[in-house]
């Protein structure tokens, strides 16, 4: 977590005279610290980040906290790694003027405190209870890093398009989980902009779930327990799995496991399958499997369809008739588990006080924009197409002479903002304002039966 810093910079001057745009013909295809004065003041969606953090609370309603958003903490990475923690804004004014001058290279958003960050030194004599967290989404963070055991074909930092189905498998597991299992609506899946991605669980019981009630909801998705060391990796126990994960084995994990991954990563070829074989606690089966991918080896099979072949071979030994030890059954999920299932950082879910970084943000590595991805159809997601900041600058070039009140609209960006409006915040803000209606209702006819006393 960044540390906190005081110190902030000389101001940036912003406001460019429009021969500054048109000189920017041909950009490189890399991040640059200067761009961002024109992304944050042209495409950066100012207006729908303060909306979607006020869940409601900036209209007149009676019932509406007017010191909400002012409580909400931000934290600001500026050039030089240079951090700016417990940042906060009165306004979306305030935010946006913040935002455009100091032009950070990454933006996080932390929970809102019960008072404002920004003052929280006022506090500090008054005791430990002031100053803490009263509200924060429920996260996920998600990293291909974490895979790097399993994909062969980047590692690190790197991804590609046979690696990502992992991510993919994680958002379909996840958010059907989150839907059906826990009851959540509003829920947001942003690319990272580099490696992963992030989940946003918006729904007020989400928000005001405890540090306690986190780690419960994190643990529910636990199953990858192993380390470097460790041959198996995950343990299916008991005679039948969970319902959660017999569902995400039926419905995901195995047909990518076996439609993806297991020719993308070539993971039973003859110089990985003896990871696999590591896998299985029978030296009979092992060595029976060992014995006829060896000869495999000496056929004339194509080599894109020998992971497959093996495969079968595999779950036909081990879920034969023959076969009555459950573990042995079980070892085919299990192996599909350690490879296929999600894998996540249960730190970053586990406390209130975590910063995530903000949606629409421009990854300093990459210049990739942090965009949103739609869980219906993430299978289509692909991360090597995401907007790059000069992609976008060039294309607001282009289009000077045409672009409407949101010069994001006549981007690549556009699509992403819309997706973010109509399917994610629209409906949120909709629960929001019903809730402060209803709960403003409660205390009314509350405090009238206390009167009535």
């Amino acid at each position: 977590m960044p540390g906190e810093e005081e110190n902030g910079r000389d101001d940036m001057i912003i406001d460019q005279p429009q021969s500054d745009f048109m000189r920017i013909n041909a950009l490189p295809d890399e991040f640059n610290p200067n761009y961002l004065k024109l992304y944050y003041g042209k495409l950066f969606p100012h207006a729908d980040i303060f909306r979607w953090m006020s869940y409601g609370t900036d209209g007149k309603h009676p019932g509406c906290d007017q010191s909400f958003f002012g409580r909400r903490e931000f934290s600001f990475t500026l050039d030089n790694d240079i951090y700016l923690r417990f940042q906060s804004f009165n306004s979306a004014s305030d935010m946006e003027n913040a935002i455009r001058e100091k032009c950070p290279f990454k933006i996080d958003i932390g929970p809102v405190y019960s008072v404002d960050p920004a003052k929280r030194h006022a506090y500090a004599q008054a005791g430990d209870n002031v100053f803490t967290p009263v509200e924060r989404e429920l996260v996920f963070d998600i990293d291909m890093t974490d895979y790097d055991d399993v994909r062969y074909c980047c590692s690190g930092a790197d991804v590609c398009l046979d690696c990502w189905p992992l991510m993919t498998i994680a958002i379909k597991v996840l958010d059907t989980s989150l839907r059906d299992d826990f009851g959540f609506n509003h829920i947001l899946w942003v690319f990272s902009g580099r490696r992963g991605v992030h989940c946003w669980v918006c729904d007020a019981k989400a928000r005001r779930l405890n540090n306690e009630q986190r780690a419960a909801v994190a643990d529910y998705f636990r199953v990858y327990k192993g380390n470097e060391n460790s041959h198996r990796k995950v343990s299916l126990m008991g005679q039948a799995l969970h319902p959660f994960l017999a569902r995400s084995y039926t419905n995901v994990l195995k047909d990518f496991f076996e439609r993806k991954l297991l020719s993308s990563q070539q993971l039973l070829s003859d110089e990985r399958y003896e990871k696999i074989l590591d896998m299985i606690p029978d030296e009979g089966i092992t060595s029976d499997l060992r014995g006829k991918w060896q000869d495999n080896r000496r056929s004339s099979m194509a080599k894109e369809d020998i992971n497959i072949f093996r495969w079968d071979q595999l779950k036909h030994l081990l879920q034969s008739g023959k076969q009555k030890a459950p573990g042995l059954r079980r070892c085919v999920e299990e192996i599909v588990f350690s490879y296929a299932y999600p894998r996540i950082d249960m730190e970053v879910s586990k406390h209130m006080n975590h910063l995530l970084k903000a949606p629409f943000c421009v990854h300093p590595k990459t210049g990739r924009v942090c965009v949103p991805i739609d869980p219906d159809h993430c299978e289509e997601f692909d991360p090597t197409t995401v907007p790059t900041l000069s992609k976008l600058l060039g294309e607001i070039n282009m289009g000077l002479r045409t672009a409407g009140d949101n010069e994001w609209d006549a981007t690549s960006l556009g699509q992403s903002v819309r997706y973010f409006r109509s399917s994610f915040l629209q409906p949120l803000l909709k629960s929001c304002k019903e809730e402060i209606e209803s709960s403003y209702i409660a205390k009314k006819e509350q405090s009238r039966n206390s009167l009535s006393w």
